[in-house]
């Protein structure tokens, strides 16, 4: 069975009852060099273990399985039961939660289902959970590599860095735990139902060790201060966690322009900054 036949997996569905739906995102792949390349990029190995997230038909479950020692796919459609059943059937190194992974201990699931493996994730992001998805994945601090299609302007804010167009919080949230890069888009034919936007590839490198010496939730709170204003200057987004005048003071003692915005800060700078801040209580 070709999972990314278009008419073959018309069939699939229909037997099983299956529609799709809006609100839990389903755009299924069927262009099969996608999910081929995505699990090449995954570099795996009989040593890897994968977590997938919204398996769908298993177009990507399969070649994961053919490429890693184990996969657990998380899939929160209970519809997709006798289909994944059938498509998945004879693949003794996949099993399929069927829960929603925001409501899971990722870290826990995974030293216990994927055990002596190296932990790397491999998924097609529904569009309307990638932030919260993201960031539970960032924060788990389990996995070696997270390779995930999402739309290409969050791809584009993930990859982002100081002065681009697209840089913001989620840009730094994302330099923090990882080293982005993009590696190739797909455009809307490659799915059905077919979105309205492109879609990219984007595999992260997840860091072993943070890549400031700052306190980690200090640091985010001055980002999020930033750019919850970010037309405004750094000092003025500032005054509300620090005040105004605390705020300038950090500035000009970091060496920045007193008219500075955050989105011209790199993360190197916005950790000194940081650190100038909260040194201000001691």
């Amino acid at each position: 069975m070709d999972l990314c036949d278009y008419n073959e997996m018309r069939a699939l569905l229909a037997d099983a009852g299956f529609r799709f739906s809006k609100s839990k995102g389903q755009n299924f792949l069927t262009a099969r060099w996608v999910p081929e390349r995505i699990a090449d990029e995954a570099d795996l190995g009989p040593g890897g273990g994968v977590v997938e997230i919204g398996p769908g038909v298993g177009c990507l479950t399969e070649q994961l399985a053919a490429r890693a020692g184990k996969v657990l796919a998380y899939e929160v459609d209970e519809a997709l039961k006798p289909v994944l059943a059938r498509t998945l059937r004879g693949l003794d190194n996949v099993e399929v939660l069927f829960a929603d992974v925001m409501g899971r201990d990722l870290a826990a699931d995974a030293a216990e289902l994927l055990p002596g493996l190296r932990h790397t994730v491999c998924a097609n992001l529904p569009y309307s959970i990638t932030t919260p998805v993201l960031t539970k994945l960032y924060q788990a601090r389990c996995f070696d590599a997270i390779i995930v299609m999402v739309q290409k302007e969050v791809a584009q804010r993930m990859c982002a860095r100081a002065g681009d167009g697209d840089y913001g919080a989620f840009s730094l949230l994302t330099e923090w735990y990882a080293e982005p890069e993009m590696l190739f888009t797909v455009g809307p034919e490659c799915f059905v139902p077919r979105p309205k936007v492109h879609s990219a590839v984007v595999k992260l490198t997840m860091r072993q060790t943070p890549p400031a010496d700052v306190d980690e939730a200090a640091f985010f709170k001055v980002v999020r201060a930033a750019f919850n204003m970010r037309r405004k200057t750094l000092a003025n987004a500032l005054d509300g966690l620090c005040g105004r005048e605390r705020a300038a003071a950090a500035i000009a003692a970091c060496g920045f322009d007193g008219n500075i915005r955050g989105e011209a800060l790199s993360l190197a700078q916005f950790a000194a900054l940081t650190n100038e801040i909260y040194s201000r209580d001691q």
